[in-house]
């Protein structure tokens, strides 16, 4: 009877034919440390982003359509849920590792170096001057660009209705007179006057809320420098 084959051990063999196992960790260890710097070489230029496009240097072909997006997409976007949209040098937190390794795969498969990125994420996560979601783009040119990778919990689902007063000054007035109207309905009129009440007091307790509601919102808007979303989706300044 003929033994049977042993794949594993025929591997063996064959390997300790080519090198052997000292050689192997050495060839291995260099294998690591050429990765490692490439990951840290990668994490620097992310940090350290220049603003210049790619679109020159990459394989039309090889690229996602469905991840391609317009400027006005981003826009769009960013006043939306009040986001900005930055280069990335100016992204505080960390990037995470899946990120990196996307950006490898990229620039092997396009054969070059990826120097600018830009991030769309809350201002609180961004390094701002002084005057909650990140996605992570390679400009492509001619204000298109190449979304690489997205990280981090979703939005809350009702951070596009929070932030749509600020989204423009039509905006807050309508959201400033809903109020005033709300606190005016649960205002304890009669605690104001005596006898039966009047649309007229009404309106005058409606024009008092309007007037003093107003009034917050504008010394907040002034004492934190806050602008609206469609001034800010694209400034390095905090209170911008």
């Amino acid at each position: 009877m003929l033994q049977k084959t042993n794949l594993e051990l025929q591997l063996f063999r064959t390997r300790k034919k080519r090198i052997n196992e000292e050689a192997i960790l050495d060839e291995v260890a260099a294998i690591f440390q050429q990765n490692e710097k490439e990951r840290g070489d990668i994490k620097a230029r992310i940090e350290n982003g220049e603003n210049k496009h790619q679109l020159s240097s990459l394989n039309i072909e090889l690229l996602e359509t469905d991840k391609i997006f317009g400027i006005d997409d981003i826009k769009q976007l960013c006043v939306t849920y009040r986001l900005r949209f930055l280069d990335s040098k100016f992204f505080k937190k960390d990037i995470p590792e899946e990120a990196i390794s996307k950006i490898r795969v990229l620039e092997k498969d396009h054969n070059t170096t990826f120097h600018s990125y830009k991030i769309v994420a809350p201002a609180k996560l961004m390094k701002l001057e002084n005057a909650d979601d990140p996605l992570l783009f390679i400009p492509l040119g001619n204000d298109y660009y190449y979304l690489v990778h997205k990280w981090g919990n979703d939005l809350h689902p009702l951070r596009k209705w929070l932030m749509w007063p600020y989204k423009n000054f039509e905006n807050l007035i309508f959201t400033v007179f809903l109020v005033s109207i709300f606190l005016t309905s649960i205002t304890p009129m009669r605690a104001f006057t005596k006898g039966e009440v009047s649309n007229q007091e009404y309106l005058l307790m409606f024009l008092f809320m309007f007037k003093a509601v107003a009034g917050i919102v504008l010394f907040y808007g002034f004492a934190k420098g806050k602008n609206f979303n469609n001034a800010i989706w694209d400034s390095k300044f905090y209170n911008a």
